[in-house]
């Protein structure tokens, strides 16, 4: 019998987060499904929720959060320790995708993307963690992206955003685990998620001039996705909250770092080909081969 985890899943209200919160619910687990605009815009996704809730029997509490607001993260924090005094589980879902020219990306653009991909998760982590250290306890998972692996043209700000998830997410797992608290990762492929077209189009139009007939490469990607997304043997968002959930059931001792889910683009054999030297780093050179395993 699954032992029950409470469970905080932020972005659930669409795409991956949606899916987890359902899959981990299903499992008996109790999730917190955070989302901004649970009053407005997404008050349906919501009342979806409750039904859903109320006609299987599941645990599934909604709470307000906006990642890229400090009060209104604090505020959810609030309101769910109150309900259950600490967390097993926060998964960093949300997130949005600028796909575009990227050098045709305005500066507050740049800050916008980085403020839900990378700083909404800090925010979030933050204030969590004195909860979670508090009971020498906790597992945070982090969803980045293929693109915080590999460099893919046209997803410069995107993939700037994850990158910097990626280091930020690996050195917390190293300063966290003697506390008992470990962070991993996972890196979706391209799945039809709604994520491709989050972002908006390029606000500096006089640069897009420059680029000539490029400027319109961006749109042709996305439609190709779209062709993919479409055709047979498309992948499936399913998948992410399987891997995520398979994160949460496996042992701490045998549990990966990252975990690649979906088309791969070589990102499985660059983890693998980097994870040596990575962890040689930490027991070799630095000789904090004590950071390598949580401590429970």
């Amino acid at each position: 019998m699954t032992t029950q985890k409470k469970v905080v899943v932020t972005g659930s209200s669409n795409g991956i987060g949606y899916l987890t919160v359902l899959t981990l619910a299903r499992q008996g687990h109790k999730v917190f499904a955070t989302m901004r605009g649970s009053e407005g815009k997404n008050a349906h996704k919501k009342i979806e929720f409750l039904e859903i809730a109320d006609s299987e029997n599941l645990a599934i509490e909604v709470v307000e959060l906006d990642v890229t607001d400090d009060h209104s993260v604090n505020k959810a924090v609030d309101q769910i320790i109150k309900s259950t005094d600490n967390i097993d589980v926060l998964i960093n879902n949300a997130g949005v995708m600028f796909v575009g020219i990227t050098e045709a990306y305005s500066l507050e653009q740049v800050q916008q993307q980085f403020d839900t991909n990378f700083f909404g998760v800090l925010r979030v982590s933050k204030a969590f963690l004195p909860h979670m250290r508090e009971h020498r306890s906790g597992f945070i998972i982090n969803v980045s992206s293929l693109a915080g692996r590999l460099a893919f043209p046209y997803f410069g700000i995107y993939g700037a955003s994850k990158w910097a998830l990626e280091a930020y997410s690996e050195s917390l797992k190293y300063e966290l685990a003697p506390l008992g608290i470990d962070v991993a990762i996972v890196e979706p492929g391209p799945f039809p998620s709604g994520l491709l077209y989050s972002g908006p189009e390029e606000a500096d139009n006089h640069i897009l001039g420059n680029y000539g007939d490029t400027a319109q490469t961006p749109k042709a990607i996305l439609s190709n996705f779209d062709n993919m997304y479409n055709g047979p043997g498309a992948p499936v968002t399913q998948d992410v909250a399987d891997a995520i959930s398979h994160l949460i059931h496996t042992r701490v001792s045998e549990r990966p770092f990252r975990t690649v889910a979906g088309l791969d683009f070589g990102t499985i054999e660059l983890n693998n080909s980097t994870e040596p030297i990575q962890k040689g780093l930490i027991k070799d050179v630095l000789q904090m081969d004590h950071l390598l395993e949580v401590k429970l």
